[in-house]
């Protein structure tokens, strides 16, 4: 059975740091590139960043990029964001993804197995 968990999510003030977790079955994981994807009250579900499954590569968001780092363990089946300089605008859900290709790609239709999310808040 495919399954993805999403843990870390919380609220933190602006200018402070999370990290994200995600873990995933074995079925889910391997083999396939990974993405986070978050959606705000309102607003249409956006990308935020992806690793091929070699880790060899990485792929932001430019509302993200030099803020967050997403990397991958996959001895451990898992896959992380650090989220840095934080900001209200980044306040949402947050979604862990598998993607069906190797190589990272911000699509959403190129995911096909999506977690149930975890809340961030940023307070100003």
């Amino acid at each position: 059975q495919v399954q993805l968990v999403e843990s870390g999510g919380g609220l933190v003030q602006a200018g402070g740091s999370l990290r994200l977790s995600c873990a995933a079955s074995d079925d889910t994981f391997s083999g396939y590139a990974m993405g986070w994807f978050r959606q705000a009250p309102g607003k249409e579900r956006e990308f935020v960043a992806a690793i091929s499954w070699t880790s060899s590569s990485t792929l932001y968001a430019d509302s993200v990029k030099g803020r967050f780092t997403i990397s991958r363990d996959n001895a451990k089946d898992t896959v992380d964001l650090q989220m840095d300089s934080l900001k209200p605008e980044d306040s949402a859900v947050y979604y862990c993804a598998r993607s069906y290709l190797r190589v990272k790609t911000s699509n959403h239709l190129n995911y096909d197995y999506w977690g149930q999310g975890t809340q961030v808040i940023v307070s100003s």
